[in-house]
């Protein structure tokens, strides 16, 4: 009888709190339903994640082998080691012709542990922050369960699948936003902002007083023309970027932000308490990475290519619209035309054609059913054969 109520006590005390009450990332069950096809001996083309194939430049891996061989890797500042946040800010002048106090730059966890960091230091419990759609779910996700209400602002063709200063505007004025957060290049959908877009939505959220926050991870894979950043256009924006996407870093996790000169101080704090600092080995490894550009730069001409053999091969197989693939690496088809049900679509693809792909639900709640993500970060070999794969399934 004691045993019995002591079991029913102790599932009490094990109830979810309804803040981890989030959807899954999808993306994450596609790789896992890829690895068992291939458990099972199958070969599966792998275009649902979104993780270079390519590994890190061969200068961050010999500076962290270096660094087991002949450091201590203890505790760094929680705002990163000083080496690494002068050569960020060296990136900012060589790159973007800007200047960066390195006191402004934070390294954080990739660039997921800049968003948590950057959402508390920014937002309270019930505030309202707005994010595109389609989107990156965690960006969703991250502030439901910080105790934000991510508010969802559809984009449309006409606006090239970006955000304008009306649209945010308008969804100000049904009820007052907090802040916004934009990517360029977007993730699913590869569209990037022109730097009259981007001066004309933050200075449209800043009249209202909305806080900005941009997601610059895929900064550098741009095919269109160059990437604008914030930090160039005000001083008030939090911008989030990583070594994720274009070094090839995934698995290192290591990321940064350029924060307001007011929130140095917060974050730190945060950052203290939370993780105490990003693993040194990674902080290194990164300092090195940016002695590799022309290693990355071939690594993303290989993108680009890969990028011309899918919209030029898919509409073979009959998948015949895309939204724009202006950056990043990734190709949003609209696959309407086959199917009502995009999740459905990428299951069979999957099981029948050994493709993996995202289903746009991941990215777009509202009109995800008639998308589905393909990532284009392996091979041209690979992105052949998809095309070839793809064009016998669907025929």
């Amino acid at each position: 009888m004691l045993e019995g109520t002591l079991r029913e006590r102790a599932k009490t005390l094990l109830t979810p709190s309804g803040r981890s009450d989030v959807p899954p990332f999808m993306v994450m069950d596609v790789m896992a339903a890829a690895s068992r096809i291939e458990a099972d001996g199958g070969h599966v083309i792998h275009m649902e994640v979104g993780q270079p194939a390519a590994s890190a430049p061969k200068a961050a891996i010999q500076a962290a082998r270096a660094a087991l061989d002949n450091a201590r890797i203890d505790y760094t500042s929680a705002l990163g080691t000083p080496s690494l946040r002068a050569r960020i800010a060296r990136h900012y002048r060589e790159t973007y012709g800007v200047g960066v106090d390195s006191e402004r730059i934070v390294v954080t966890t990739g660039s997921s542990g800049g968003f948590i960091l950057a959402f508390l230091a920014l937002f309270e419990p019930g505030d309202r922050v707005a994010v595109t759609v389609p989107g990156y779910p965690p960006y969703r996700h991250i502030l439901k369960a910080l105790g934000c209400e991510p508010v969802l602002i559809e984009t449309s063709h006409e606006n090239r699948h970006a955000l304008t200063g009306e649209a945010l505007l308008a969804a100000h004025r049904k009820t007052p936003l907090k802040g916004v957060l934009v990517g360029s290049p977007a993730n699913p959908t590869g569209t990037m902002m022109s730097r009259e877009a981007l001066s004309s939505l933050i200075s449209a959220a800043a009249s209202v007083g909305i806080r900005f926050i941009s997601d610059e991870i895929y900064h550098g894979l741009d095919y269109a023309f160059p990437a604008v950043t914030a930090a160039e256009l005000s001083a008030d924006a939090m911008v989030i970027n990583s070594f994720s996407k274009y070094f090839c870093m995934t698995g290192w996790r290591v990321g940064w932000m350029v924060v307001p000169e007011a929130l140095v101080r917060p974050i730190e704090r945060l950052q203290q308490n939370l993780s105490i600092s990003v693993p040194t080995l990674s902080q290194i490894a990164a300092g090195a990475a940016f002695d590799g550009r022309a290693e990355m730069e071939a690594v993303k001409r290989g993108y680009l290519e890969n990028r011309r053999i899918l919209i030029e091969g898919l509409p073979g197989a009959g998948l015949t619209r895309f939204l724009p693939a202006d950056g990043a690496f990734y190709l949003y088809a609209d696959v309407s035309e086959f199917t009502p049900d995009s999740f459905e679509f990428a299951r069979e693809m999957l099981e029948k054609a050994h493709v993996a792909a995202t289903p746009g639900l991941d990215f777009d709640p509202i009109h995800g059913q008639k998308f589905v993500r393909f990532c284009y970060a392996r091979s041209a070999q690979e992105m052949h054969e998809a095309v070839a794969r793809v064009a016998h399934w669907l025929k």
